[in-house]
């Protein structure tokens, strides 16, 4: 059964109230730089149980009256169409995205900021359709030496060629489509101009991970890094919280390498830096929301090892890098595991070497496995959704159907001779139309169908790697997949 190990309403409480103190620390003007993932969190939710993928959002709606919202995007990554790799979508269409469901929620954004703008013809053109949408933009501009020439950044040379944006409320939140969008450039530059204009403002940081109050190797910072390995990050003790205070925290590399920088930058503008470490810059309240540390433990130790089959599995499809790997079975060693803490797996492997055919496994919350084989009729990946939902809505055993064959037959058939596919076989998102044409007739159906809630969290592994098609119904379902490195057939092609 399912195991809470995070107080999720206890964080939203701590969480919005240190945002608060901050703010009046800073006289009532803070701008909040925001890191991570707003209304997705899917990490923090996997290595923190209890913890929800919307929980920042909601934080967030608990201060919306104080709160507006700035979004910043790099002129060169709309220049180029940078895509979201976890969404399929550019990051200039993201933004509409993100001012969309931040409206929806009730939040205020104020603008956005086009960061190191060169009069790139693909901005302007962005420009131009954001205020026709009525959204107000304003330009920031590259600054040469930039970072470490601090004399130049803090002059009108730098930051001061910078557009204000006028802003209306004590809670300045800046957010972004992805890295490297200019978040913390952005918030400097409007301190500089609010102390140009006699006014008092802070600046602070909100990151998840790492998680600055838990130990170094704790294996949810490892699970961090295992989340960023393709990035290089890693978590190292902040020296500077360590001098100033003589107490052990964690950060990681980039926070601490920047900080002497971003502390010039301050005692440049305001005369004095109000932080002593990057661990003071930050607002993060998640580690004292741990309510048992030995269930975050565990589901960071099988978030590395779901990581390190993904990291395989890209490397296999050409996407990946080596090194990735590498630094993932450090990781693992240094949480004291292998793959062989992941029953699900062994599951699916041993169906397929009985079989000789694709295999797939389900570990629902009960521990019970459920299995899927691949047939004329369905891939393993559909067969195996099909035996969990009959499981858990207990409509029978083997030779039950939920979705009769006369149901599957006319799918087949459009999919082959309409759509030109070489593979009959129904994925994982078409045997759930089959299973919800066949649930207006049969009951056995309509109840299966209802329990798709139960999957999330369940845990899934195949004995090949998925077509895209049943990857992202698992993911979408929520469930926790992970796949083998190596392909069904020895095709050139894999579609």
């Amino acid at each position: 059964m399912f195991q809470p190990g995070f107080d999720n309403d206890r964080y939203l409480q701590l969480q919005s109230q240190h945002i608060r103190d901050r703010i009046a620390q800073f006289g009532g003007k803070l701008y909040l730089e925001f890191g991570g993932k707003l209304f997705d969190d899917y990490h923090a939710s996997r290595v923190l149980p209890g913890f929800e993928p919307d929980s920042k959002i909601r934080m967030l709606e608990h201060l919306k009256d104080k709160a507006e919202i700035i979004i910043t995007i790099n002129a060169g990554d709309i220049e180029k169409n940078k895509i979201r790799g976890d969404l399929g979508i550019t990051y200039d269409s993201d933004v509409l995205r993100l001012i969309d469901i931040f409206r929806s929620r009730g939040l205020y954004v104020g603008s956005v900021v086009v960061s190191r703008y060169t009069g790139q013809p693909a901005t302007d053109a962005f420009q131009t359709r954001l205020e026709s949408l009525g959204v107000k933009v304003y330009r920031h501009y590259p600054i040469v030496g930039y970072p470490h020439n601090i004399a130049k950044i803090v002059s009108d040379e730098g930051f001061g060629q910078n557009e204000y944006i006028e802003t209306s409320r004590p809670l300045v939140v800046v957010t972004a489509p992805g890295p490297g969008s200019g978040k913390m450039a952005t918030c400097l530059s409007q301190i500089y101009h609010d102390h140009k204009r006699g006014m008092v403002s802070g600046y602070a940081k909100f990151e998840t991970f790492p998680i600055w109050n838990l130990p170094l190797k704790h294996p949810v910072n490892l699970a961090y890094e295992a989340a960023t390995a393709d990035l290089d990050d890693v978590n190292v003790i902040d020296p500077f919280h360590l001098q100033a205070y003589g107490q052990t925290t964690v950060n990681y590399n980039r926070d601490v390498e920047v900080f002497p920088v971003l502390s010039a930058m301050f005692e440049k503008i305001t005369g004095s830096c109000p932080y002593k470490s990057p661990t003071d810059m930050g607002v993060n309240m998640v580690g004292n929301c741990i309510i048992n540390d030995a269930v975050c433990q565990e589901a960071a130790k099988q978030e590395i090892i779901r990581r390190y089959y993904d990291a395989l599995c890209d490397n296999r499809q050409g996407r990946g890098s080596c090194n990735v790997i590498y630094k993932l079975e450090l990781l693992m060693q240094q949480a004291g595991i292998t793959p062989g803490i992941r029953p699900v797996a062994a599951e699916a492997n041993r169906l397929a070497e009985e079989t000789g055919e694709p295999a797939m496994a389900i570990q629902l919350h009960d521990g019970t496995f459920v299995h899927g084989k691949t047939s004329n009729l369905m891939g393993c990946s559909s067969a195996a959704l099909l035996n969990a939902l009959k499981h858990l809505s207990g409509a029978g055993g083997h030779g039950v159907h939920l979705v009769a064959q006369s149901a599957i037959e006319p799918i087949q058939t459009v999919k082959v001779k309409y759509l030109g596919s070489n593979n009959p076989r129904l994925h994982s998102d078409e045997i759930l139309i089959a299973l919800a044409s066949s649930a207006s007739s049969d009951p056995k159906a309509a109840k299966a169908l209802k329990s798709l809630a139960e999957l999330k969290g369940c845990q899934a592994h195949c004995s090949v790697i998925l077509s895209a098609a049943d990857g992202d119904t698992y993911r979408r379902l929520g469930i926790q997949l992970t796949c083998e490195p190596q392909y069904q057939t020895n095709k050139l092609f894999h579609g």
